[in-house]
């Protein structure tokens, strides 16, 4: 009877992912894991596990060569970062993520961050909270360009959205061609992007390319009242370098869902800072994305075990083992 680790925080005993997977002959090991996760920890819930649902825990080599008998990783995500996913195939482990599923919680979320830095709500709230009633104009999407990083299933879903407050879109993007059907974005290289937007947002998954790619140089290129929106990510942006172009003007300022140390650090940089707004990697955390990402892990793991994994983000790399 295979044995399934869920870490997830959101997933419970009794609920209905559990029941799925109990249903199929598996047994549910919980481990519900919240900020740092410490890999001896994660190596002790691993023994004896066949499968995992997981979050964000750091799925390191070191880790995976530790648990014997695992044979499937599902992340309840898009990004997959925080696996290894070539030691995992070297190991015979499987690795999936779950495209699209909260694309919709995001492009929402990710407007609600557009809306939120233009009209200054966060600091008007804060304002009134501490005694005060401040009344600083803010401004309109309407007419205002959005630049894309990324055209994965969330920011393809921000697109629409957009466009009804009136927005251009632009976007910068590795997808081929022939997946670019939006008549409404115009494709773009990077400088480009980085030169016409108002709201720069992040969709891009994290690799060794995309690290750090927002650095000083890139923030340059930007207009002084443009914003930087980032619900992907946070080691897309070099944060030193983005707090010290919104405390020099170079940006108005950033709305960041994610950064690249979850907690947010007491010493980050990005804190204390007037124009930056971090908040705590919510984009996909909504009780509709939650139910879709809860069942399609369970149905994920149930086809892995089978041999017959449905979003094997190192299928390729298995095959050469």
């Amino acid at each position: 009877m295979p044995r399934i680790l869920i870490t997830t925080d959101y997933l419970r005993p009794g609920d209905e992912v559990d029941a799925r997977l109990r249903a199929h002959g598996h047994t549910t090991v919980h481990a519900p894991m919240v900020g740092r996760r410490d890999p001896e920890q994660l190596v002790a819930v691993l023994d004896g596990i066949d499968a995992a649902l997981v979050a964000n825990e750091p799925l390191t080599a070191d880790v995976l060569s530790r648990a014997p008998r695992l044979r499937a990783v599902v992340r309840t995500g898009v990004g997959y970062d925080s696996v290894d996913i070539v030691a995992a195939a070297g190991l015979g482990i499987t690795v999936s993520n779950l495209p699209g599923v909260n694309a919709n919680a995001v492009a929402e979320y990710t407007l609600g961050l557009l809306l939120a830095s233009a009209r200054r709500l966060v600091q008007s709230a804060m304002g009134v909270a501490a005694g005060n009633w401040p009344r600083e104009d803010g401004h309109e999407l309407r007419g205002s360009t959005l630049g894309l990083l990324g055209y994965g299933a969330a920011a393809r879903a921000v697109v629409p959205l957009a466009r009804a407050f009136g927005m251009r879109v632009l976007c910068t993007t590795g997808v081929p061609e022939k997946e670019r059907a939006d008549p409404h974005v115009r494709f773009v290289e990077l400088p480009e992007l980085l030169a016409e937007s108002d709201y720069l947002s992040v969709h891009t998954a994290l690799t060794e390319r995309t690290r750090g790619l927002l650095d000083a140089s890139a923030f340059r290129l930007m207009k002084p009242t443009s914003v930087l929106v980032n619900t992907a990510r946070g080691a897309v942006v070099d944060e030193q370098a983005l707090a010290d172009a919104v405390r020099a003007g170079r940006i108005a300022g950033a709305a960041l869902d994610v950064v690249s140390d979850e907690p947010l650090a007491t010493d980050s940089p990005l804190r204390g800072v007037d124009g930056i707004v971090v908040y705590s990697h919510l984009a996909g955390q909504t009780a509709e994305a939650r139910t879709a990402t809860g069942l399609e892990g369970a149905a994920e793991v149930i086809a892995a075990l089978a041999g017959q994994p449905r979003f094997a983000v190192n299928a390729h790399l298995l095959k050469t083992h």
